[in-house]
């Protein structure tokens, strides 16, 4: 993450938006009560790819409260833990299930000595953190605790590693400490630390936005970087390492282009993207404007856009296909709205809350992936736990309130896609994007329209849809070609007002309900209220 991204964009947005309106205005909420027809053509029999459940990956950086406080109360604290670890958030985590979580940043992981967080807690090394608020780390939360938090939720860990500020001999230690059985001083180190069994990670970061927080390097620059760091990257105890490569800011061509010509040899296995959904950092997360939500949710559009040309970008390069194929991944994503100051005193640096407005962006991201799934390996939505876009809220180091947020319930909608086959959808009805629109609100309708995406197994589709309008309801006539319907039954996340969120005081508002489907022939039926998430799964012949 780019601590310097807040404060830029804000800048660059703010002024955008200013020739239109002022900043955070409230307007009106849509009174209006039309009802669009949509229709929705699924192929079931032209499949895309693997809807890996790696789409559906985390991020833990040390950034405000997202690991203390957040992730990791301490085991003498009076908040509810299993070891230190915050159990309401286990429990939540643990349900929703997290294929993976990266750690220790973001920005962060460029400032992170690993050997800082090892040992005994009581002796370990205070650093500054300087990316994030100046505090002081008591690395009281590091490698150990960390391969912990993943045994307990069910994640495969993946670790980001020091390339701005360390060492290649500091990153060819930390795997080694990591992934050695026995017999070296220090897969024994580990054993006297408290685990004897190796942690066997298999994803390892060579540096995090390494144009920017990561050393402001050119691309040429971090390729001679990424070279040699990636001649000490090897296996230990049967573990290959999987090496990914800092990526663009956004769907920047000269990055991705400048850091592969760069390559001579140690070629990485994916290059993660970052893409944040800003929409001009002018509102803060409970005070949204419908111009402003629709000027946000429609850089989706740029979102599936970076993921084509990159992917086609990076295939352009000789070699790139079979197994030796370079992943893409998009490693951050989400919104990223204006913080209140406010809620940084008392919560931590970048405590956002998420409203319905960020379920629909969460449900339009997810759907990108699965609609584009043969050109993805992996997607880590910023973050975890209070900052940006998070699937849970906590009330800090003292507070016991533990929430799942919008965010996580748009999730668990999606969550039976994971492992089954992507199917191509069609939205006929769909409006061309307006030229520009995503730099303002213009006037007029929103551009906005249903989104969907399909997947299937044997005898059963999963069917997702969204309805990103304020103003407008849906009539969906989903039509399946190459499959016949039997019957199916839905679930919807839903609120008419875009600012409505989970809160301490209110932390069920918003949460996954039953909702009215039928089938007719080869079609299925359903309404679809504007600002709603919705999972339908069909029973086929």
């Amino acid at each position: 993450m780019n601590s310097s991204m807040t404060r830029r964009q804000f800048v660059i947005g703010a002024a955008t938006v200013s020739s239109y309106a002022l900043a955070a205005r409230q307007v009106p909420m849509p009174t209006t009560s039309s009802s669009a027809l949509q229709r929705v053509l699924v192929r079931a029999d032209d499949e895309i790819g693997l809807v890996r459940p790696e789409f559906h990956g985390h991020f833990a950086e040390h950034l405000g409260s997202c690991v203390y406080g957040g992730l990791w109360v301490g085991p003498n604290s009076k908040i509810p833990n299993t070891n230190g670890y915050r159990t309401q958030a286990v429990n939540y985590l643990k349900e929703l299930g997290v294929p993976v979580l990266r750690w220790p940043g973001g920005c962060y992981a460029d400032d992170y000595h690993w050997r800082d967080g090892i040992g005994p807690r009581e002796s370990r090394r205070k650093t500054v953190n300087i990316h994030w608020g100046g505090y002081v780390e008591d690395g009281s939360f590091g490698t150990h605790e960390f391969i912990g938090l993943c045994r307990l939720i069910g994640a495969e860990p993946y670790l980001a590693g020091n390339v701005g500020s360390g060492t290649p001999e500091e990153l060819r230690n930390w795997i080694e400490y990591c992934n050695q059985p026995s017999g070296s001083t220090l897969a024994e180190e580990r054993a006297k630390n408290g685990s004897p069994e190796p942690f066997r990670v298999k994803y390892w970061g060579v540096g995090n936005e390494n144009w920017g927080c990561g050393g402001n390097m050119r691309p040429e620059v971090y390729a001679d970087h990424f070279r040699r760091f990636a001649v000490y990257v090897r296996e230990f105890g049967g573990t290959r390492p999987f090496m990914i490569a800092s990526g663009p800011n956004g769907n920047d061509a000269r990055w991705t282009r400048g850091f592969l010509d760069g390559l001579t040899g140690g070629r990485p296995d994916a290059i993660g993207m970052h893409f944040y959904e800003g929409g001009g950092f002018v509102d803060v997360a409970t005070n949204f404007t419908v111009e402003h939500m629709n000027a946000q949710l429609a850089q989706y559009q740029l979102v599936e856009d970076a993921i084509i040309q990159q992917r086609a970008l990076i295939d352009g390069y000789g070699g790139n296909r079979g197994p030796r194929r370079i992943g893409l991944m998009l490693d951050e994503w989400g919104v990223w709205d204006r913080i209140p100051a406010e809620d940084e005193r008392k919560y931590g640096k970048l405590w956002m809350q998420s409203t319905m407005r960020s379920a629909v962006a969460a449900g339009l991201g997810l759907n990108v992936f699965n609609r584009q799934a043969d050109k993805l390996y992996m997607c880590n939505i910023a973050q975890i736990v209070n900052v940006l876009q998070s699937l849970l809220l906590t009330d800090g180091p003292e507070g016991e309130h533990c929430v799942r947020t919008t965010t996580y319930h748009a999730f668990s909608l999606f969550k039976p896609h994971r492992g089954k086959t992507a199917v191509r959808t069609e939205t006929p009805d769909a409006p061309a994007m307006q030229p520009g629109f995503v730099r303002g609100a213009p006037a007029g309708p929103s551009p906005l329209s249903v989104s969907a995406s399909i997947s299937k197994p044997g005898g059963e589709l999963v069917l997702s849809l969204v309805n990103p309008r304020a103003d407008a309801d849906m009539q969906i006539d989903c039509t399946l070609r190459g499959t016949s319907p039997k019957s199916a039954t839905a679930q919807i996340l839903h609120d008419n007002d875009l600012n409505a969120a989970n809160t301490f005081d209110q932390p069920d508002r918003l949460t996954p309900k039953s909702h009215p489907v039928r089938v007719e022939g080869g079609r299925v039926l359903l309404d679809l209220p504007r600002l709603s998430v919705a999972t339908v799964t069909v029973q086929t012949a």
